[in-house]
């Protein structure tokens, strides 16, 4: 790659993340650190740890976040070494299954499972069904304990996360090390925690941060069982005070803070590789083949965790199909209408078009970026080129509420990028929040391909005069098709499927995105559930297809695209 080239798109990615992404972030310090007379001040912050709701919701939503990784931390690694390391009855369809939470988005989830432990939902019909309460006994098991469920569901949603990033670690593993133990006498459970453990430290971690910054700042899943107890529900509802409170400046700057601690501490103190050999050897290692009883443990295994993960799919599906469901164990009655509903609704019609052309032209942006800067972390030689590896990573240690809070607080009146104010039209903004969040997903899978093809086969078409870029676009390109358009459609299905940009930054009805028309709907007295869900259906089978393309594209290198 030619320097000058090189140099043009270190300066303006530079240049991009300088306006939308570190300006953003300096706008919520700015109202949180600065008073009226623009000095420094820890005032406002003081106040808010002093404030007990406030400090009651920053607390909450640490401890949610961490509940929630620690589950799906124990979700998904024992499924992740199951897979990885034994042969079972029906291992290929469960371990399709496992990543099946991955086709909804939590908050979507929450619909279904609110359906099923509701006080009238299927499960305390099942409970009364089978003589263990008495006829009209009601209890709301998430309304009691709104904490639980929210973790819950949030894990189940998460853990394919924490799945692939671990199944790619073992995978990476070089066998020796584990054989060496055995050989001398360690047993299984000793060889996994002071061997297989330690090795597998950087995807844990990969996985593990992503989930907990997501579970930290997660938005609709506490809307949904009405806990307001958390700090990005507090955010939320004070978004009208922007302009002249310094209150959610203030809480929005220590989420920030501990979402960029995390991220800097664990990359430097547990992202790192270990000090052992990690490539794989010339021993003997794969899956390898257990009694049958140990199988099909393992199978039962695969598929109790799969059941469970899967009930928010099939509360939302029920929902979406039934006419009526009202205290009984099934919906009393089925219909198709709720899906035609959800495609003429006056407020799904243009949100499913505001959602499609949003996410197009992030994602547009998102390859163009992505692939000039994969470029040139990869091919050029151009110092500081692994600052723009970090500054493409960025955005996932910083969460999407914090990001979005950060693009409304600088498109006020009177501010310098007023003229993007999402009140009047959010498109501008939401398509660079979009493309923000999404390039590092588009970058990790380029440097992938990159890396993986050959830097003699461009060399050769430049010695044979053919200029660089176009050697790019007729050489190199095609050979990492797959790992474009798997970076491409991850990119176009999650912002399709955003939550935070969209609750936020959509502030007029023309302009609701899918999410924000499903979290509307719901509220709706009447049928508004029902088509909530069946717009929610709609999007699972979208994203659905998405995964499973990535899947056949990348196989098992899928964890790739979730790595910090």
């Amino acid at each position: 790659m030619s320097r000058p080239f090189a140099r043009l798109v270190f300066l303006i990615t530079a240049a991009c993340f300088a306006v939308f992404f570190l300006w953003p972030v300096l706008q919520i310090l700015r109202g949180g650190f600065l008073d009226a007379d623009g000095r420094f001040t820890f005032a406002y912050v003081a106040a808010l740890l002093a404030d007990p709701l406030y400090r009651g919701g920053l607390e909450n939503s640490l401890l949610l976040a961490g509940t929630t990784t620690g589950l799906a931390l124990l979700i998904g690694v024992p499924l992740a070494f199951v897979t990885d390391r034994f042969v079972f009855p029906g291992k290929g369809l469960l371990g399709a299954l496992v990543l099946v939470p991955m086709v909804l988005p939590p908050f979507v989830g929450a619909i279904g499972l609110k359906q099923i432990f509701g006080q009238t939902g299927a499960f305390n019909a099942a409970v009364v069904a089978l003589g263990l309460r008495p006829a009209g006994w009601t209890h709301d098991w998430f309304a009691v304990h709104p904490f639980a469920g929210i973790a819950i569901v949030q894990a189940l949603a998460l853990y394919p996360i924490i799945y692939l990033n671990t199944a790619a670690a073992l995978g990476n593993l070089d066998p020796a090390m584990e054989e060496a133990a055995q050989n001398l006498g360690c047993t299984p459970g000793r060889r996994f925690f002071r061997i297989t453990l330690p090795l597998i430290r950087p995807g844990l971690f990969a996985g593990g941060t992503i989930v907990f910054i997501w579970a930290f700042t997660e938005l609709g899943v506490p809307l949904i069982f009405d806990y307001p107890r958390v700090a990005s529900v507090q955010i939320y509802d004070r978004l009208k005070e922007i302009g002249g409170n310094p209150a959610p400046f203030a809480l929005v700057a220590v989420m920030l803070a501990f979402t960029v601690l995390l991220y800097a501490v664990g990359r430097g103190v547990f992202g790192r590789p270990p000090p052992v050999l990690s490539g794989k050897s010339a021993a003997t290692g794969g899956a390898r083949t257990l009694p049958p009883a140990r199988a099909w443990l393992c199978t039962l295994l695969l598929a109790g965790v799969t059941g469970c993960a899967i009930l928010p799919h099939l509360g939302v599906i029920l929902v979406a199909f039934s006419g009526d469901w009202y205290g009984t164990v099934l919906p009393a009655s089925y219909t198709l209408g709720n899906f035609s509903a959800a495609l003429g609704h006056d407020l799904t019609v243009p949100a499913i078009a505001n959602s499609l052309k949003f996410a197009s032209l992030s994602t547009v942006a998102d390859l163009v970026f992505g692939v000039a800067i994969a470029h040139v972390i990869v091919r050029s030689r151009l110092p500081g080129r692994q600052v723009l590896d970090f500054l493409t990573m960025l955005p996932l240690a910083v969460p999407g509420l914090v990001l979005a809070f950060g693009y409304l607080a600088m498109s006020q009146e009177g501010r310098t990028f007023s003229f993007l104010n999402p009140v009047q039209n959010p498109t501008i903004l939401l398509v660079i929040a979009y493309a923000v969040r999404r390039l590092p997903y588009v970058v990790r899978t380029a440097v992938a391909g990159f890396q993986q093809t050959s830097v003699t086969l461009e060399e050769a078409a430049q010695n044979l005069g053919c200029p660089p870029f176009r050697s790019l676009i007729k050489i190199t390109l095609p050979l990492i098709a797959a790992n474009l358009i798997a970076g491409g459609l991850l990119a176009f299905a999650f912002a399709m499927l955003e939550v935070s940009d969209s609750l936020i930054l959509a502030q007029k009805q023309a302009y609701y995105p899918i999410t924000k028309a499903i979290l509307e709907l719901f509220g709706l007295l009447g049928d508004g559930k029902f088509i909530a869900s069946a717009l929610g259906v709609w999007a699972m089978v979208f994203l659905a297809l998405t995964l499973g393309g990535m899947s056949v594209l990348l196989g098992k290198k899928l964890g790739t695209a979730f790595r910090v």
